[in-house]
């Protein structure tokens, strides 16, 4: 384990490690857009977060691991929305920071995947 993973877990022994997307490369990729400031929400399935554990709940910590496994950041849940895919908004698609933050392109990145 990371000195640095060790340090977040003791600070904020409830969170839960985990890395975004389905690659090494894409968890590296979304990492760096949460550090850079410009991801500030993500969207699953709502199976995926059924499946959860622990259940993503608003005001928790989260630690943010790279494409190998290493701590980069802590992010916190704000809040939770539960939407139909097409009812994604502009808004909604911007933050999460991906692209050119239009909700076409969110609609094409997370169509195969949602």
């Amino acid at each position: 384990m990371s000195d640095l993973k060790s340090y977040w877990q003791d600070k904020y022994p409830s969170a839960f490690c985990w890395s975004f997307g389905d690659s090494p490369a894409l968890a590296d990729e979304l990492a760096a857009l949460v550090i850079a400031g410009k991801k500030r929400g993500t969207c699953g399935s709502l199976a995926s977060y059924q499946q959860e554990q622990p259940p993503v709940t608003p005001g928790a910590y989260h630690i943010v691991l790279d494409g190998k496994g290493k701590a980069v950041c802590v992010i916190r849940t704000l809040t939770l929305r539960l939407i139909r895919f097409n009812e994604m908004s502009p808004e909604l698609a911007a933050l999460e920071g991906e692209g050119d933050l239009s909700l076409a392109y969110w609609q094409s990145a997370h169509q195969a995947i949602l």
